[in-house]
This record gives C-alpha cells, sequence and structure tokens, in this order.
C-alpha cells in the first residue's frame, strides 16, 4: 500500500490529545496507514506504542522503530496483548474508527458503491462472513433490523424486501448488482448518502464494529493509568454516541449510573464538552474527513 493515498484525520489534535509523555505506553488501535502512530512516535524517547490493525495491507505500513509493536488483530484483543507484552496499564490509546482510505479505494474489498467488486467487507480477510453472504442468507427480518439499527433507514423494511425477491432470480454478487437492485428505492436528490447508509448497515454488520467497540471501550476503562487519556474519531452517529456515553454517563445506553450518594458513576472525564471537527481547510485536502468527529477523555 503507498502511504501518500494516506492522510491521517485530525492528525494535530488527536495526538495532541493523547497528552504523551516520552518515556509513557501508548497505543494506536486502527494503525492503518500510520499516520497517527508515526506522529505519536516521534515525541516517545523511552516509551513504547502498540499498533493493532487486522487487514494484512497495514502490514505494508510498519514504520521501523523499536519503539513500536505491531500487532495484527483487531483491537477487541488489547489486553491479551497488553498482557502478552507485559504492559499492566497504558498511558494513552488512540482509535481512529471506521474503513482505511486504502480500503475504500480497492474495488475487490467491496466497501464502495464508487467501484464494481465483490460484496465483501471483511476488514479482517481471514474471517468467515461477507456482505455477499448476508445479502443472499439473511431472511428479511434479519435484514430489516440490519438496514434500520445500522443504517437509520427509514424504508428499510421495503429495502430487505426488495433484495429478497431479487435474489430468488438469482444469486446478488456484486456492489453494482446490489445497486441496481435497490436502485429504484434511492432517491434521487440524496442517492449516495441513501447508498452509504445500506453499504454502511453490511460493513458494520459483517465486521460487528459496534460489538467490537463496546468491547474495546470498555477494555480501555480497565487498563488506563488514572489521567490516562483516550483519544476516539469516529465517522457516524452510531459510533459517536456509543463513545459519548461511556464518556459522560459511564453506559454505553445513555443512562446514567450512580452510586449510593447519587453522583454519576463514569470513569473517564471529557478533555473537550464538544466533539472536534475538522476545519474546512483539512475537509478541502481530505473530504474523507468531512464527517469525522474527535473525542478526548481522561481517566478518573
Amino acid at each position: 500500500m503507498d502511504k501518500k493515498f494516506h492522510i491521517p484525520v485530525l492528525l494535530e489534535e488527536s495526538v495532541g490529545g493523547l497528552a504523551i509523555k516520552p518515556n509513557g505506553i501508548y497505543v494506536d488501535a486502527t494503525f492503518g496507514g500510520g499516520g497517527h502512530s508515526a506522529k505519536i512516535l516521534e515525541s516517545l524517547t523511552t516509551g513504547k506504542l502498540l499498533a493493532f490493525d487486522q487487514d494484512v495491507d497495514a502490514a505494508h505500513n510498519i514504520i521501523d522503530s523499536d519503539k513500536l509493536i505491531f500487532v495484527q488483530h483487531n483491537f477487541k484483543f488489547l489486553k491479551n496483548f497488553l498482557d502478552y507484552y507485559g504492559f499492566e496499564k497504558i498511558d494513552g490509546v488512540l482509535a481512529d474508527l471506521g474503513v482505511s482510505s486504502h480500503d475504500f479505494d480497492v474495488p475487490e474489498r467491496g466497501f464502495s458503491f464508487r467501484f464494481d467488486g465483490k460484496l465483501d467487507m471483511r476488514m479482517n480477510q481471514s474471517a468467515t462472513l461477507t456482505a455477499q453472504q448476508i445479502i443472499n442468507e439473511y431472511d428479511e427480518l434479519r435484514l430489516t433490523q440490519i438496514f434500520r439499527e445500522y443504517g437509520e433507514l427509514p424504508n428499510a423494511r421495503k429495502t430487505a424486501s426488495v433484495i429478497l425477491k431479487a435474489r430468488s432470480a438469482g444469486k446478488i454478487e456484486t456492489t453494482h448488482q446490489l445497486c441496481a437492485v435497490i436502485e429504484p428505492l434511492v432517491p434521487q436528490k440524496a442517492a449516495n448518502k441513501f447508498l452509504a447508509k445500506v453499504f454502511q448497515s453490511l460493513r458494520i454488520e459483517v465486521n460487528q464494529e459496534l460489538e467490537v467497540l463496546k468491547m474495546f471501550l470498555t477494555d480501555v476503562a480497565d487498563v488506563l493509568k488514572p489521567g490516562g487519556r483516550l483519544v476516539v474519531i469516529s465517522y457516524h452517529s452510531l459510533e459517536d454516541r456509543l463513545v459519548k456515553n461511556f464518556i459522560n454517563k459511564g453506559d454505553f445506553s445513555g443512562e446514567v449510573e450512580k452510586d449510593f450518594y447519587g453522583n454519576v458513576q463514569s470513569l473517564f472525564s471529557a478533555v473537550t464538552r464538544k466533539a472536534i471537527v475538522p476545519s474546512d481547510s483539512e475537509v478541502e485536502v481530505n473530504p474523507r474527513a468531512r464527517s469525522a468527529k474527535l473525542r478526548i477523555a481522561e481517566k478518573a
């Protein structure tokens, strides 16, 4: 993978939010093109950075540094690998959620409706479940739930129904086949937005993204030192809501947990009251940053 295609989102703001100690232990949960990791490494002297990425393509971007430990696994295994490498607690963690720019631009990965490719969408290419299986094997109720919960589509049931009718005549195997099937439902003035929601729904289901994020945040709360920083960049409301609720209320549902005395039971305090978003100039250079939201929190 050519590194010139990777532009790290909110680079200064996110890495600055870690408040890096030169001798600290840090985690980049989503290594990708290595942009955030490279910036973190600049501030480390005797410290270490563990960088996670389950995508085999990310390994092509490994940075030559004795301060970096690259882990080719999903960040849901955070605690396992911290234990394996002998790190009981860490000083900070950064997670840039979503799909890498590289993967969006590779047609055969099937992440984008802009290209024709197999309905795949696996971030971990050794995983078994693909978007093609979901489209061709899930029943109407389950498809409806995915489109409604993960894509927030108002016509989720109709979308599932149209897909079931089409697949009865033949298997739906590619991204453009799927787009053609649901074309009658696509609003002309918001075609890209509608298709993005459909593809987002499938991607989240294939990779179990929301469940993995919950597991990850729960583990981060255990492994961060007091005063340690949690930095998360999200790209859609479902992710951002989970992160925001966890930071502010200590609960993913948004229900406030209180102790016997009525104090909120959150393990974190928000460093920034509102999410940080990219500047107009950053979006101009990197359009994919447009939907990014950055939240920074400190362990109590």
